[in-house]
């Protein structure tokens, strides 16, 4: 094992804020906008993705 290390002017990966993404990949990754108060279960929140 080697102890030595080394150091870049870059900042590391875990401070860097996220590339942007448009709106458009934003749905198509994740789907439509859900409201954080929605009772609604599981399944439905499961099959409402599908149908």
């Amino acid at each position: 094992m080697s102890s030595y290390g080394y150091r870049t002017s870059r900042p590391h990966e875990s401070i860097l804020p996220r590339p942007h993404r448009d709106a458009s990949q934003r749905y198509l990754a994740y789907g439509p906008i859900q409201p954080m108060d929605s009772d609604r279960g599981f399944l439905s929140r499961l099959f409402d993705r599908f149908f």
